[in-house]
């Protein structure tokens, strides 16, 4: 019978993040959202920001992660290195909600290019944190 996980480590500059057997794993990949399954084909490709979930025991597990790599091994193995990356239990939505209030604010009255881009970014981030929160939420119940 063939195996039906793949050996998944996430790594940051910080630490290991995880290191397990995964049934599947979903990144955002540069050209768009791609998901490896066991056995797939060797593959190297750049990560930008976004959501990462993976499969474990039939139960996903959500993340954030910042722009890195990903590459899958010919020995059945996927390896993820990123600059950074949240779990859904860390993050706050109390501190993301506020962090969407501070970036509007800042986007309706400055007119400094670099903080709009900031403002733009810090929103975006906090959204996506939010998303992932309530999707794990979900995946919980």
């Amino acid at each position: 019978m063939a195996n039906k996980t793949i050996a998944l480590e996430i790594v940051t500059q910080e630490k290991v993040l995880f290191s397990g057997e995964v049934e599947s794993i979903t990144a955002p990949g540069a050209e768009g959202e791609l998901t490896i399954l066991p056995h797939h084909a060797a593959l190297f490709c750049q990560l930008d920001f976004g959501e990462l979930h993976y499969t474990i025991d039939n139960r996903v597990e959500n993340l954030i992660v910042s722009n890195g790599f990903l590459h899958v091994t010919t020995d059945n193995k996927v390896v993820v290195i990123v600059d950074s990356a949240k779990t859904a239990r860390d993050i706050s939505l109390d501190k993301a909600e506020a962090a969407i209030k501070a970036a509007k604010q800042t986007m309706l009255l400055s007119e400094d290019k670099r903080e709009l881009l900031l403002a733009e970014a810090a929103l975006k981030l906090a959204l996506l944190e939010i998303r992932v929160a309530q999707r794990s939420k979900r995946n919980r119940l």
